[in-house]
């Protein structure tokens, strides 16, 4: 049994979900999961496994990933890690893989940190769960992407057979 520690950073909720997801798989497979919001993570030192997920808001991941990635490398260095990102863009075929995909590129042009696993999933396009300035970015950023802009809206994106996949990848690692 491995101790494993899933953090997340979501706003509307799908980064939450995938991580309940991840959670569940893991603990039927006999691990110890936590479950943390990256903004109240325990002490990591007692993981064997440190897995982040974090969402894209207008484009970029939290500001606080960052930081927080920056203040834990060393023991994030030192543990079988992972990270993956949501992002409505990861609904298309030519952006669903850590190698496509122009966020998780950004990320890890950002950080120096490699997590041995890396994975990205689609989000949720709920369009009455937002508010109004949100609404009308991502109304016009789906516009630009030729993705779906009614307003009422409301399709779930992420591709729950990928997330088995990874939850067997971390573990397996």
């Amino acid at each position: 049994m491995k101790k494993i520690l899933i953090i997340f950073s979501s706003v509307h909720g799908q980064t939450r979900k995938i991580t309940n997801q991840l959670a569940q798989q893991l603990k039927d497979l006999g691990n110890s999961v936590v479950i943390a919001d990256i903004k109240a993570v325990p002490a990591m030192e007692s993981f064997d496994k440190i897995i982040i997920g974090a969402s894209i808001r207008h484009g970029k991941h939290n500001p606080t990933l960052y930081e927080f990635i920056q203040k834990h490398q060393a023991l994030l260095t030192q543990k079988v890690s992972g990270f993956f990102s949501v992002s409505l863009v990861a609904r298309k075929p030519q952006k669903n893989t850590p190698e496509t995909n122009p966020y998780m590129q950004a990320f890890l042009s950002k950080t120096t940190w490699r997590p041995q696993l890396l994975q990205v999933f689609g989000g949720n396009l709920n369009y009455q769960g937002y508010n109004a300035l949100d609404r009308n970015i991502i109304r016009f950023i789906m516009w630009l992407t030729k993705g779906p802009t009614d307003p009422v809206t409301n399709v779930e994106y992420t591709d729950w057979q990928k997330v088995n996949e990874f939850g067997e990848q971390i573990h397996q690692a």
